[in-house]
């Protein structure tokens, strides 16, 4: 395990994405949230296609295509198509502080799913930070909007990939498995606009360096994320992932001019805390095994 390196990229990571984000909002308001997954989908799979091959990775393993990749591949599906359309649909820095329970839900489904001992203390941790999503999205409330509902979606379709890429063959390239995820999203993006009746857009200028923006900075946040999760442990590297609320609210402030208000602020705070305390705990937790063994 190599930590120092996988923290830069995870702290690399939620900076490109912040910026891919801030990028397809933009788009959003004049090209649907269909077209927007097809071109990032086919444009980001043609270059990690190329980079596996350039670097002499087999694309075609069978490895890479049993049901587990493949799973991991559609769960990236219903993220993006679920993140997209919360983008273009509520504030940026809403979609952002909301996005930050991630770390919470892994931490849920591992305990869940694959085992791991996650004591009362972890639990209480999870209770709150929910908390602090339920003072974001704030059901029943006048300031309810239905539509951060797609946030929580996409943050469960996340940690099922992110809980997925744990248990992927080492054998498949980081560039393989990005390859997949993209395809598939490519796929979902015309399915939806198929299904929604959505019409293609053609290409205008003003649109050009948003797309290069999407797709470029997109693609560096996700080799850069996956490669962490491979070499660097996960414990270690969560804290990390909220330098994402950072970039992310500062580019709503300063391009959209988004005034995040005491609730929303408030719960981030919430969810922050407690899912920086699970780490601490986690890291202790760790630490009192390795000794004792």
């Amino acid at each position: 395990m190599n930590n120092v390196n996988a923290i830069l990229m995870v702290v690399a990571a939620m900076a490109a994405f912040s910026l891919e984000d801030m990028f397809i909002k933009h788009l959003s308001t004049s090209v649907s949230t269909g077209q927007i997954l097809v071109v990032l989908g086919i444009a980001c799979g043609l270059a990690f296609a190329v980079m596996a091959v350039v670097t002499r990775q087999r694309i075609f393993d069978p490895v890479a295509w049993q049901t587990l990749p493949l799973m991991r591949a559609a769960t990236e599906a219903v993220a993006a198509l679920s993140f997209i359309t919360a983008l273009s649909l509520i504030d940026l820095s809403t979609v952002a502080a909301v996005f930050q329970a991630l770390p919470l839900v892994v931490t849920m489904g591992a305990a869940l799913f694959l085992g791991e001992q996650v004591g009362w203390r972890r639990w209480s941790a999870i209770g709150v930070g929910f908390i602090g999503v339920l003072m974001i999205i704030r059901p029943g409330f006048v300031g309810f909007q239905p539509e951060t509902l797609l946030v929580i979606i996409s943050v469960v379709a996340i940690a099922a990939r992110d809980l997925i890429t744990r248990r992927l063959d080492a054998r498949i390239a980081s560039s393989v498995v990005a390859l997949q995820a993209y395809l598939v999203v490519a796929l979902a993006g015309a399915a939806f606009m198929v299904f929604n009746a959505q019409p293609v857009v053609p290409l205008q200028a003003a649109q050009i360096a948003p797309y290069v923006g999407a797709i470029g900075f997109g693609m560096l946040g996700y080799l850069g994320i996956v490669t962490a999760m491979r070499i660097g442990e996960a414990s270690a590297l969560t804290p990390f992932r909220y330098s994402r609320l950072l970039f992310s609210t500062m580019a709503g402030v300063l391009m959209f001019g988004e005034r995040p208000d005491t609730m929303t602020l408030t719960g981030a705070t919430l969810i922050i805390g407690s899912g920086l305390y699970t780490f601490i705990r986690e890291r202790r937790l760790a630490h009192q095994i390795a000794v004792a063994a």
